[in-house]
This record gives structure tokens, C-alpha cells and sequence, in this order.
């Protein structure tokens, strides 16, 4: 059985409340059972892990490393800004899916720009919660081939 680990960055935990026009009504808890039903009927064990701070998200980076096969990650703001966080996915070398709630190409230009996306196996974004669950079948699509 495969073990995911899901990274939320800073701000999530606001959701539901936090602009919904742009991130919808979903709540991070919301969110998170959705993740854990989808992960049963595929068969694999999720970790979840929300935080605002950017050591604490490069921390269960590297303790992944040997316990989990795979990463699904919503960096948030981090993902414009965050070398570390890229530099921490690219080291321990586990396939990692970058996901956003909202395009976050058709906002504003400095998040048109992901730090991550070029060391993922692949970005899902636009697709709100769902966003989340097509990262998690893709991923362990992908592990399973």
C-alpha cells in the first residue's frame, strides 16, 4: 500500500472563509475528507499536514523521504516564492503533484510563475476541491505504472 503525503501551505487553514469567490466554500477539513474517502477506494494511506510556516512544510519534506511514495502539495503562496520548499521536493527525489484550488494562471502575474511545477510530475490547478482528488488519482496513477 502506498503512503501520500498532502502538504497544505500557509493560508488553507482559512478556507471557507478566506476569499470564497476565488477559493470556494470548502473548508480545509472539508477538504481533507475528501482526500482521506478518495485514498480509501484507492487503496492508499494519506498524512496530512497543514502550516503557515515555510521550515515547518521543508521539515515533513525530509522526513518523507523512506516513508512515503508520494507528495501532494498546495504550497499556496510559497509556490511563487519558496526555493526551499523546491529544493526540499528535488532532494528527496519522491514524485510530487502540485495542486491549486483556483487557475492560478488567470490571476495575477506573480503566481503565474510555480517554483515547484518544473520538479512535479504534474500541476492540477482551476478545479477547486477537485483540484485536490485528480492530484491524488493522478499521483498514484503514476505510482502504480
Amino acid at each position: 500500500m502506498f503512503s501520500i503525503l498532502v502538504l497544505h501551505g500557509p493560508n488553507l487553514n482559512l478556507l471557507g472563509q478566506r476569499e470564497p469567490g476565488i477559493y470556494g466554500s470548502a473548508t480545509l477539513e472539508d477538504i481533507n475528507g475528501l482526500l482521506e474517502r478518495e485514498a480509501l477506494g484507492l487503496q492508499v494511506k494519506i498524512s496530512i499536514l497543514q502550516s503557515n510556516h515555510e521550515g515547518a512544510l521543508v521539515d515533513a519534506v525530509h522526513s518523507a523521504w523512506g516513508q512515503h511514495q508520494g507528495i501532494l502539495i498546495n504550497a499556496g503562496a510559497y509556490t511563487h516564492t519558496s526555493v526551499a520548499i523546491r529544493d526540499a521536493l528535488a532532494g528527496v527525489k519522491i514524485p510530487t503533484v502540485e495542486v491549486h484550488l483556483s487557475n492560478i494562471y488567470r490571476r495575477e502575474a506573480f503566481r503565474h510563475h510555480s517554483y515547484i511545477a518544473p520538479i512535479a510530475i504534474g500541476q492540477i490547478s482551476g478545479f477547486g476541491s477537485d483540484s485536490y482528488l485528480l492530484g491524488l488519482r493522478a499521483l498514484v496513477n503514476h505510482l502504480n505504472n
